[in-house]
C-alpha cells in the first residue's frame, strides 16, 4: 500500500505576497522552496533577510537597464528586508570574465574610486538610502592575503570552473584563459560568505558566479543563499540588450526631456516588458491598463504614463510634467521652453550664411554635407518652416533652427 504524500507546507498570505514580489519579472529563483522557507522563518522570528547585490564600478554612470535588479532590491526592501549594496572595488581589479570571449582588462584603483563615488549616488534614486547597507568587498578580500587566497581556491575545483560556458567555449576554441580569471567567481562567492547572504541578485549572465557563492557558503558551514536572476533589459531598439556601446540606452542622469522622449520612442510591444521590469505599479494595475489598451484605448496613453513614472523617479514629478509638455510642444512643431542660444558671425563682408554651413556652425550637423542631406530628407526647419532649398541663406537676425524632433537652437546672426 502506497504511503500518502505529505501535505504541502502552509504558506501565510504575507509569505505568498513576498514570493509573488520575488518572482515578478524574474528569470530564475533557485531554489524556490528554500526561499519560501527563509521567508517563513523571517516572518516567524521577525529577523529581516539579508539580500545582496554586487556591482563592479566599471563605468561612472549607469543606465536604466542596470536598474532592473535595483528595482527588485527596492521591492524586497519595501517588504522589510535588509538590502546590501556591495561595491566590488576589489573584484573590479580582477575583471569579470562573464559572457566574454577574451580577457577583460582590470581597472586601476584610481578608476575604481572615481566610478564608485557616483555609483551609489545614482543607485539611491531607486533604493531607500536610509535602509541600505553599503559595503565594499575590499573589506574582507584585502585581508585574505596570499595564504587566505590559496585556502579559498582549495575549496573549488577546476572541473567545476570549466563548466562555466564562457570558460568552456574559450578553452574549446583555443583562446587563452588567465589563471586570475578563475579568481573572480571565487571572490564574488566569498562575498556571500563574508556577508552571510540569504539571497543574491544578479543578471542572467551572473548565474554561475551566484552559484559559486552558494557552494562556498556550504563549504564554510553556512546556510546557502538563494539566487534570483533578472533578465537583461532590451534597449530602445527592442532587440539588443541595453548598452551604451550600442547607443540604445537611457542614462539615469540624462535630462528629463530626453529621458521622457526616449521612453516614448520604444515599441508598443516592448512597453509592456518595460512595465514589468521597470515600473513600481502592481501587476494588477499593469494588467488592468493592458486590458484597457487591448479594448481600444490608445497605447500611447500607457506609454506616456510609463515615461512620466520613469522620469519622475530620476528627477521629480514636476520635471516629468514639464517633459510631457515639452514633448507635446515639439510634436506640434512648437519650440521647447529651454533652448540653446548661440550667437554667430555673418559671412564675409557681413553677408548672409548658407543654411548647411549654419547647421554645422550651430553643432546641429557634423558637416555641411550632412546638413544638405538632412535638408534633402525634410528634417530641417527654420522658424517652424521646413527647409527645402539647400541654397537658402540667412542674413542678420535671430532664427530658431530645428533638426529632427529633438535638436533645437536659437541662432542670432550679427
Amino acid at each position: 500500500m502506497n504511503q500518502a504524500s505529505s501535505p504541502p507546507p502552509v504558506i501565510s498570505d504575507r509569505v505568498r505576497e513576498a514570493l509573488a514580489v520575488s518572482l515578478r519579472g524574474c528569470d530564475e529563483l533557485i531554489p524556490q522552496d528554500e526561499w519560501v522557507k527563509k521567508l517563513t522563518r523571517s516572518e516567524r522570528n521577525g529577523k529581516p533577510l539579508r539580500i545582496k547585490l554586487g556591482l563592479d564600478p566599471t563605468a561612472p554612470d549607469i543606465h536604466i537597464g542596470h536598474t532592473v535588479v535595483l528595482n527588485k532590491m527596492r521591492q524586497l526592501q519595501d517588504l522589510g528586508h535588509t538590502v546590501i549594496f556591495l561595491i566590488g572595488d576589489f573584484t573590479s581589479m580582477i575583471g569579470d570574465p562573464s559572457g566574454r570571449n577574451s580577457t577583460r582588462p582590470p581597472l586601476t584603483a584610481e578608476q575604481i574610486k572615481v566610478n564608485a563615488e557616483t555609483y551609489y549616488k545614482q543607485a539611491s534614486l531607486v533604493l531607500d538610502p536610509s535602509k541600505t547597507e553599503i559595503r565594499y568587498n575590499s573589506e574582507w578580500s584585502d585581508p585574505l592575503g596570499a595564504r587566505g587566497m590559496i585556502a579559498l581556491a582549495s575549496r573549488y575545483t577546476v572541473a567545476r570552473m570549466m563548466e562555466r560556458n564562457d570558460f568552456h567555449d574559450r578553452f574549446k576554441a583555443g583562446q587563452s584563459i588567465s589563471v586570475h580569471e578563475f579568481l573572480y567567481p571565487l571572490m564574488q562567492g566569498y562575498d556571500s560568505v563574508a556577508l552571510h547572504s540569504d539571497l543574491e541578485l544578479g543578471g542572467t549572465d551572473q548565474k554561475f558566479n551566484l552559484l559559486v557563492g552558494r557552494q562556498l557558503q556550504t563549504e564554510y558551514g553556512q546556510e546557502p543563499q538563494c539566487i534570483l536572476t533578472m533578465p537583461l533589459l532590451e534597449g530602445l531598439d527592442g532587440v539588443e540588450k541595453m548598452s551604451k556601446s550600442k547607443n540604445n540606452y537611457i542614462g539615469i542622469s540624462e535630462d528629463p526631456n530626453t529621458m521622457f522622449a526616449k521612453v516614448l520612442s520604444i515599441s508598443d510591444v516592448l512597453m509592456w516588458r518595460w512595465y514589468t521590469l521597470l515600473s513600481f505599479q502592481s501587476e494588477a494595475q499593469i494588467a488592468a491598463l493592458k486590458a484597457e489598451v487591448d479594448g481600444g484605448r490608445n497605447p500611447k496613453d500607457a506609454k506616456v504614463a510609463l515615461a512620466k513614472e520613469i522620469t519622475a523617479r530620476f528627477h521629480s514629478v514636476a520635471a516629468a510634467d514639464a517633459a510631457e509638455q515639452d514633448f507635446i510642444n515639439r510634436s506640434k512643431g512648437g519650440v521647447p521652453d529651454e533652448i540653446t542660444e548661440i550667437r554667430l558671425p555673418l559671412g564675409d563682408g557681413g553677408g548672409p550664411v548658407g543654411i548647411a554651413a549654419l547647421l554645422k556652425m550651430a553643432s546641429l550637423a557634423a558637416s555641411s554635407g550632412e546638413g544638405n542631406r538632412l535638408i534633402d530628407g525634410g528634417g530641417v526647419r527654420v522658424d517652424s518652416s521646413v527647409v527645402s532649398d539647400k541654397g537658402l541663406k540667412l542674413g542678420a537676425g535671430s532664427y530658431v533652427l530645428q533638426v529632427g524632433k529633438r535638436k533645437f537652437a536659437r541662432v542670432t546672426l550679427a
